[in-house]
């Protein structure tokens, strides 16, 4: 798995995070980031050995991030990372621990788990999502639908979980939906066809996927055969209708408000993949904890 920390966006965030929290030079009446509650009651020579856990069962994402935070805050604290992301973890199964100066881990200590504890539930979610599809071998993907700065995150705790990544932003596939064909050619679906060969003059090197809403309307996209076709909110037996016509010539991408209760249904239609809006918007947090082992 990827080294999310090597990713600028991701060691650019973390240091945001920090300065949100700390605050900075540019934005306090200080001339430095401080955690004040901590440097008026706590020895800056006092050290300390603490452990970051799940309160409940979860796939583990961020481990990573909590440690750069930590790092990031002080390079002298030392982190041993005991569960790995991707790692499914007990309740009360020690994820991190770490040893250094006292007033260091209380100030990376929220940033540490507020990345931890969404991203282990986007993996957690993720990996019920898998685990429920795994008989058909659909791909579970992610899309867009991403808090805004922290996409970086919640895509490799998706990863974590077990799914694959759809497009990273609009810059690495043509995704044509419906807003995109009502401005082309006044959407006509008897063009989509004509409007996949205009997408690959345009962009060559680029994967081309076409959303359609009917049989109809896949026919037509089929007729310039796209690598994709996302099949929006249809019925299954339609699912499956657009399958055999797809097959040999497009992937199937499933889309609109799947359910996990839904999913086995869906994935039994036979599409090569269920994207899901709900792995990043919808995951809520996992219940972590900061805990002193030793002090």
């Amino acid at each position: 798995m990827m080294d999310i920390m090597k990713t600028p966006r991701a060691r650019a965030a973390v240091l945001l995070a920090l300065d949100e929290d700390m605050g900075s030079a540019s934005c306090v009446r200080f001339s430095r980031r401080c955690d004040a509650t901590s440097e008026a009651l706590v020895d800056p020579k006092a050290k300390a050995t603490g452990e970051i856990y799940a309160r409940v069962p979860c796939v583990v994402s961020g481990a990573t991030v909590a440690a750069a935070a930590l790092k990031a805050v002080d390079r002298s604290v030392k982190v041993q990372i005991l569960k790995a992301d991707g790692s499914q973890v007990k309740p009360n199964e020690t994820i991190l621990q770490f040893t250094g100066r006292a007033r260091s881990i209380l100030a990376a200590e929220r940033t540490a788990l507020n990345f931890m504890q969404r991203m282990c539930a986007t993996a957690t979610l993720t990996r019920k999502f898998v685990d429920a599809t795994k008989r058909w071998g659909t791909l579970i993907l992610d899309t867009r639908k991403t808090t805004p700065g922290l996409r970086v995150f919640e895509k490799y705790a998706v990863l974590c979980g077990g799914g694959s990544n759809h497009r990273m932003g609009l810059y690495d596939r043509i995704l044509m939906k419906d807003n995109h064909r009502r401005l082309w050619r006044g959407g006509s679906p008897d063009a989509l066809d004509e409007a996949v060969f205009a997408a690959r003059r345009a962009f060559p090197r680029l994967e081309v996927e076409v959303e359609v809403e009917s049989l109809h309307e896949c026919e037509s996209a089929l007729k310039a055969k796209p690598e994709w076709i996302m099949l929006d909110n249809m019925s299954c037996a339609d699912m499956k209708k657009c399958v055999k016509m797809c097959r040999g010539i497009s992937k199937t991408e499933a889309s609109g408000g799947i359910t996990l209760d839904r999913a086995k249904e869906v994935a039994a239609t036979g599409v090569t993949a269920i994207s899901l809006g709900c792995l990043t918007h919808s995951q809520g947090s996992i219940d972590l904890t900061l805990e002193w082992k030793a002090v």
